[in-house]
């Protein structure tokens, strides 16, 4: 397994892994499916754009941009990611997380935020097991499958305050 910047071609093979989370899980609160254009684009933009690929094939990405908008954000990035159904447990999700803190510690980014579905308590504890801290949950803020669930935000920082 390898983990390398994504290419736009990559978009098709990500739009088959992330589809299926957002249309059948709450992992995401999102309910709209990405195409693979969209998927292109954010490729293009973010400042982050990272697969693992297992012999040749896309088996799951990361991603981070800005945690909000405007300048007094620039330095907090809140990531996302995604593995494919065949690859949990295996070291995909550690591997991709590794390459994504060391890019963003030397673009000089001060921490790294996860917004998990409290729905997703193996999300909760695989961040947790990566240094990441629960630092709030926000009650009923998401809204999918006609019920309404918590995010949970936790943050690593990443910088040495020595």
């Amino acid at each position: 397994m390898i983990v390398r910047p994504a290419i736009p071609g990559d978009a098709e093979a990500i739009a088959a892994i992330q589809n299926p989370i957002i249309r059948d899980t709450a992992i995401t609160f999102n309910s709209r499916q990405k195409t693979p254009e969209e998927i292109a684009g954010s490729i293009r933009s973010l400042p982050c754009f990272l697969v693992a690929e297992d012999a040749g094939k896309v088996v799951g990405f990361a991603s981070y941009d800005q945690l909000r908008k405007g300048p007094g954000y620039a330095r907090s990035m809140e990531h996302t990611l995604v593995l494919g159904p065949d690859v949990h447990g295996k070291g995909t999700g550690r591997a991709l997380m590794a390459a994504v803190e060391d890019h963003a510690r030397a673009a000089g980014v001060g921490s790294l935020w996860a917004g998990v579905s409290g729905e997703n308590p193996d999300g909760i504890v695989f961040h947790t097991r990566l240094g990441f801290e629960e630092v709030a949950r926000l009650p009923k803020v998401g809204y999918k499958f006609g019920r309404w669930m918590d995010l949970v935000l936790l943050r690593k920082w990443l910088l040495d305050d020595s």
